[in-house]
């Protein structure tokens, strides 16, 4: 008898170890399971985002925040959509002109302007227009360090996913160029009455001349800098047409 009540002990004792064990590596699986969900939720955002960059590549953005929020202060706002066949060369040859004169000829970045900046003591910004494009499209206005490493992240998928022509012509649609007005649809017809295909070189030019500041400036009463700053895109527009470096949005 002794002999058989040794032998079912065994079995008892081999179990609670087991048991001790199972309930020692629990918080082990747990710590490891919240981890993998948390890499999981972590990928979320950049998941949606890619998708929204994807989906931007063939659909029109409906708005942007800069949009929304001046529509909330204003209580209207005045855009829109043209597409880029629609509009006189004159408007992205000069927007381009005044705005980033390399923009064929970077990835998203124009260093030489960046280390320009620098020189100056930046003084003067670098931006691209497809680091504003992402600004206006998928981020918000004003200074951030975390806005600006957002930007630098999106801007060169932006560029993977989105042909030159594309990322300008979402920018001529969204970029601001009077209070409240927005694109080159409604700026053409706030500032000339007029369609943005029949704008003249010095139109397109003076609506190019306001973009750093849209509310303080006036296309339609330009100052007489405005005027002379107005001239120099014109002929920066004419230059980039004959060089090369308006073909990546004339294909």
């Amino acid at each position: 008898m002794a002999r058989t009540s040794s032998k079912k002990k065994a079995p008892a004792k081999g179990k609670a170890k087991k048991t001790q064990a199972r309930r020692q590596a629990l918080p082990v699986r747990i710590v490891v399971s919240s981890w993998r969900w948390f890499l999981r939720l972590m990928l979320v955002p950049p998941l949606l985002l890619l998708a929204l960059i994807i989906l931007f590549r063939f659909v029109n953005p409906p708005t942007t925040h800069t949009i929304w929020s001046e529509k909330q202060r204003l209580g209207t706002v005045d855009r829109q959509w043209v597409a880029i066949e629609n509009m006189s060369v004159h408007v992205p040859r000069s927007i381009v002109a005044a705005e980033d004169a390399n923009y064929c000829l970077h990835w998203g970045f124009d260093m030489a302007a960046i280390r320009d900046a620098l020189d100056d003591g930046a003084q003067r910004g670098a931006s691209t227009i497809s680091q504003q494009t992402v600004k206006n499209v998928f981020l918000w206005q004003g200074r951030s360090w975390l806005r600006k490493a957002l930007e630098g992240a999106i801007t060169p998928v932006v560029e993977i996913v989105w042909p030159k022509k594309r990322i300008l012509e979402v920018y001529l649609n969204v970029a601001e160029m009077d209070e409240g007005v927005f694109g080159i649809e409604a700026a053409a017809h706030r500032y000339f009455n007029t369609n943005p295909r029949d704008l003249t070189a010095t139109q397109a030019a003076r609506i190019a001349a306001v973009l750093p500041d849209p509310k303080r400036r006036d296309a339609a009463n330009p100052t007489p800098w405005l005027r002379s700053r107005a001239a120099s895109i014109a002929d920066g527009a004419a230059t980039i047409a004959v060089d090369g470096r308006a073909d990546c949005f004339e294909d």
